[in-house]
Order: structure tokens, then sequence, then C-alpha cells
């Protein structure tokens, strides 16, 4: 979301002709070690998938018989975002694909754009991944607005019986003040206008919104879902880092990754490359064969 409110400042009205299907490509990157490495990587070209991903012909296993769909967060697109986990997922045998949404097409930052047409633009690419492969569910991973988004497709746009799973590292479930700084910014004059301009996500994301109250209005999940929420207590967007958990439910899990290695200091931007964070996200998507992670993983 930082980087979405960069955009916001110098990127006004870019957002003009935003992608509403998949613009992620079919060629892939190789696996980096951070988003920093993984962002620079695809300056050269944004719409690179991650490793592993987007393999159209991949069917899934007897042992993983559910493809996984990656979700990315505000501002970020699907390698930079994904290209440490992707790969991880694709080595244990899963099917894995990730789209760019909610962006210009073949532009940086993606996931800016109304969260609402973002998930439309999930949907149809769910749909795509599911008669591609023949599954009849996904297990979806999502990261900040990527592991919130996928709550209003299942919501409001019929993806309740086509996800088994959502997991979500550090999402943006109740919203952020991002310390203050959200708050500030629309408190000024044409501040809201401004931002809304080139990261409508950022404001439907700030706390109190009403997309947000709407969304989370009515119970927030449904039965014969499995919900795990992965956060750190470093986080410095998702503020506070609790904001990130879901209402307790018998299908719900909420963690900090700070609970299987309370020295870690990674924050919300990184998460999806943490050692713990992975482990996590292993283990939820199977758990018969979960391992218990520590300090490297």
């Amino acid at each position: 979301m930082i980087v979405a409110l960069v955009a916001a400042i110098g990127l006004a009205g870019a957002t003009e002709g935003m992608a509403s299907a998949d613009e992620a490509s079919t060629k892939s990157g190789p696996p980096q070690p951070n988003i920093v490495a993984a962002a620079l990587y695809a300056l050269a070209d944004p719409t690179i998938s991650p490793p592993g991903a987007n393999d159209w012909s991949c069917r899934p296993s007897a042992a993983h018989p559910r493809p996984v769909v990656l979700s990315n967060g505000t501002g970020a697109n699907a390698y930079d975002d994904w290209a440490g986990l992707s790969g991880v997922l694709a080595q244990d045998g899963y099917c894995v694909f990730v789209p760019n949404l909610g962006g210009p097409p073949g532009f940086m930052l993606q996931t800016i754009g109304r969260i609402e047409d973002t998930a439309a633009g999930f949907a149809q690419f769910v749909d795509r991944v599911l008669a591609a492969t023949g599954a009849s569910t996904v297990d979806i991973v999502g990261h900040s607005q990527g592991g919130m988004m996928p709550r209003y497709y299942i919501k409001n746009l019929g993806g309740a019986s086509k996800v088994h799973s959502l997991i979500a590292l550090a999402p943006s479930n109740h919203g952020t003040t991002l310390n203050g700084l959200l708050n500030v910014i629309t408190s000024l004059p044409g501040g809201s206008a401004i931002l809304g301009m080139a990261c409508e996500a950022c404001l439907e994301q700030q706390a109190g919104s009403p997309f947000l109250t709407q969304l989370n209005s009515g119970g927030e999940t449904r039965s014969g879902i499995n919900y795990v929420t992965i956060a750190t207590k470093r986080d410095e967007i998702v503020t506070p880092y609790t904001s990130a958990f879901l209402a307790d439910a018998p299908n719900v899990v909420n963690t900090t990754v700070q609970a299987y290695c309370w020295p870690d200091l990674t924050e919300h931007i990184n998460i999806t490359y943490d050692p713990v964070a992975i482990r996590l996200v292993r283990n939820a998507l199977d758990p018969a064969h979960a391992v218990r992670p520590g300090c490297w993983g």
C-alpha cells in the first residue's frame, strides 16, 4: 500500500484504462530473495510471471488436487509479490496461478483500482483456472489487499462454492490508518480525490471505509471454507497488526510469524518472502504433512 500511496502523489490519473482481466505473462522469471530484488527485476518486464506459475497445461495431482491461486497486495504485481513463494509451491507439486489485476495493462503497479473491479477480474481468473485444470475448487493465498479482496469474491461474486481455503498474509481485513498517514491525506483539501485518482483501493482500505463496513457486515467468513491469517507484529502498513485477524470461528486460524520465531523482524511488504510465513502457508495447504517452523522456516 505504501508504494501505491507514492503513486498517488506522482501518478494521479494513471489508472485510466485499468486492466480488468489477466495481464500476467506465461513467461516466468527466476526466484528472488526479497520483494525489492523482485521489483527491480520486474522493471524490465512488469507482466512476467513468478517462477512456476501460470503453466496452463498443469494438472493437479492426487496429492495436491486443488490449484493454488495467488493474489497480490496493493501496488504489487504478480512477480514482485510472489517470486519467492510461487516457486516453492510449484516445487511442492502444486499447480500455481497468479494474475495481474487492478492496474493499467503492462503497468508496474497493480491492484490499485476499485477492489470490486479487481475482485470481478479475479472471479474470471479463478473460473479460467478451474476450467483449465478440471478442479472444482481452488486454494487462495493472498497478501495484504490480496488476502482481503477474495473475501469480497466469496461473499458477493459466487466464490463461496469455488474456494476451499483462503490463506492470507498480513491482510487488510479491517483496514488501516497507515499509522495515521491515511487520515492525514484524506483530511487535506482534495486529498481523498487525489488519492482516489491513483489508488482507489487505498481509500477503500482505510479503517471504517464504506467498502470494509459492507464487507465485514453479516459475518466475516463463510462455513465450508478454511481461513488462515498469518500476520506480523512488525507490520507498519496494516496497523494495528491485529486488524488483519478475522473474527473467531471454528474454521478460522489467526496467528503471527512471531508466535513461531519471536525475533522475526519481517514487516508487511516482505512477508511473502519470510521463511516462517512460507512454511505456515505450506502447512495450511497441506495440514496432513505440516512441519512446525522455527526461525529459519
